[in-house]
């Protein structure tokens, strides 16, 4: 679908000095359907969506593969602003996940600026004029404003294993699911047990003739108490006033104290942290009977390093007798099958990549250039000077151009949650540059560097950058030995920090000046 002419001209009009669109949004993931809801409610209509993909929902069109889900609880995982309809699930799958998209999109009638199948190449600030260029694959088009709603889990990661390129078997990337492909009665292999595996793993159990699953480094794994929503239930949540929000509410300060302050403020809860894990293990030991499966299981570093994950089934899986861990490293992939450092070949006719996303790495953060003042490239930029953002939002350099899932931006839980702060973030800062008549508006390098050094300082006291992670291989700590994923705050101070930070720490400025 391509938006009306209302919202985008077919060609830029050359030196004119008004865009074609006051806003453009990269990605129609719920981080750009968030940022396009912020904008209507503050009376901005001259906007586009785009996006790469047929349709919305980005990480939820994506990942589509058996067992998909959320991980946190459903209420938690929407906006407060918009109640799902669909969800039937404490913990919501993938599809009625997708379907919250769709129902964002109707709700705020998001869809007449949409412009899917159209992937953007490049963006580039044009100081003369004070517009964004957006360069994609069919045209260019011009916008005094960007929204970059480009979630982290965007480009897919690919085992660096010898040979893989030679497999002649079924090969399959959990982002990238081929439902026409028949699993049922063949070997399979998955390589990966993250989160995404841990759900995918009891799935194909069910389907492979037999599953062996190459292990890097085990994941804490807890219980899942997933229950149907019942009717009556729904009915109170949309009905008692005050409910809904006091449930979020809630599971918010759930979080906070068990994973935010536990994380941010290790060295003060790791007594605590160590507890739990230490209860954690005893249940692994009602779940695999085996000591020496169970141990191959359990993880040897604290208790949230990597992403904790939620199953019922996970652990069990391996129980089963056509089911086989492998935790010898891979040495090769021959056309059959994969080979282990001891020379074993396990022969598979399907290989299941669930190696996860390339985050936060050169080339993939952000996935195209992003050209600001005086040709700074904000990917060439983080990789010389380390991640960093305002508030996870703003980066100096960059006028006029926001981040949704950007560094620091993020306190570990509810990405939805996040994504509700810094899309009021944007829409504070574009809406004050609106009302003083600016055409730019720009980060100031002391507030940001402030924030910066606030969450390198706090970082240094968190559980991620400490010992007990050094064997956990977590995807948290980027190529700098940064954190950058993840706000060291609580979610209330996320949520303080992005409605009420001081609109003076924003530069702002007019062509004439």
């Amino acid at each position: 679908m391509t938006p009306s002419t209302n919202n985008l001209h077919s060609t830029p009009v050359p030196g004119s000095a008004a865009p074609d669109v006051e806003v453009a949004i990269i990605g129609a993931g719920f981080g750009g359907l968030g940022a396009a809801v912020e904008l209507r409610r503050a009376g901005i209509e001259r906007f586009v969506i785009v996006d790469k993909n047929s349709d919305i929902g980005g990480t939820w069109h994506a990942n589509t593969y058996p067992g998909v889900a959320v991980d946190i609880p459903s209420v938690y995982y929407s906006f407060s602003y918009e109640a799902p309809q669909t969800w039937s699930r404490l913990f919501a799958p993938g599809g009625e996940v997708k379907a919250y998209a769709d129902q964002i999109a109707d709700r705020y009638r998001l869809r007449e600026h949409l412009r899917l199948n159209t992937r953007v190449n490049g963006v580039t600030w044009n100081e003369d004029t004070h517009r964004y260029r957006i360069d994609t694959e069919s045209d260019t088009f011009t916008a005094r404003f960007v929204i970059g709603a480009v979630g982290g889990l965007e480009v897919p990661r690919m085992p660096d294993i010898p040979g893989v390129d030679d497999f002649v078997g079924k090969v399959v990337h959990t982002a990238r699911w081929d439902h026409d492909h028949d699993y049922r009665g063949k070997r399979i292999a998955v390589i990966g047990t993250g989160a995404t595996a841990l759900q995918l793993i009891p799935e194909l159990a069910d389907r492979a003739s037999h599953l062996t699953v190459f292990q890097r480094t085990p994941i804490w794994v807890v219980p899942k108490p997933d229950m149907r929503i019942d009717w009556g239930f729904k009915q109170a949540l949309d009905l008692v006033p005050g409910l809904r929000r006091l449930v979020r509410l809630g599971v918010m300060a759930t979080f906070d104290a068990g994973v935010s302050t536990a994380g941010v403020f290790y060295r003060t809860t790791s007594p605590a942290i160590g507890f739990t894990g230490r209860i954690i293990k005893r249940w692994y030991g009602t779940q695999v009977q085996d000591p020496e499966l169970r141990a191959q299981l359990t993880p040897g570093y604290a208790l949230g390093c990597k992403r904790p994950s939620v199953s019922n089934k996970y652990l069990r899986t391996f129980t089963r007798a056509h089911v086989e861990l492998i935790t010898e490293p891979i040495a090769k992939i021959t056309p059959t099958g994969i080979v282990t450092v001891d020379g074993t070949e396990h022969e598979i006719d399907v290989l299941v990549c669930a190696t996860g996303f390339k985050v936060m790495e050169s080339g993939a953060t952000p996935p195209f250039p992003i050209h600001g003042s005086h040709g700074l490239e904000l990917g060439q930029f983080w990789q010389d000077n380390r991640f960093q953002a305002y508030q996870g939002v703003s980066v100096p350099g960059f006028p006029n151009f926001f981040l949704i899932t950007g560094p620091y931006g993020f306190a570990a839980a509810s990405y939805l949650a996040m994504i509700e702060c810094t899309a009021r973030h944007a829409r504070r800062a574009i809406t004050a540059a609106r009302d003083r008549a600016a055409t730019a508006v720009e980060i100031r390098r002391e507030p940001h560097d402030r924030y910066w050094r606030k969450s390198l300082r706090r970082h240094r006291n968190a559980l991620w950058l400490n010992n007990d992670c050094e064997s956990s291989n977590t995807y948290y700590i980027n190529p700098h030995h940064d954190v950058a994923a993840i706000r060291p705050s609580t979610h209330l101070e996320m949520w303080w920090g992005n409605k009420h930070f001081p609109l003076t720490d924003y530069r702002y400025s007019t062509l004439s000046d």
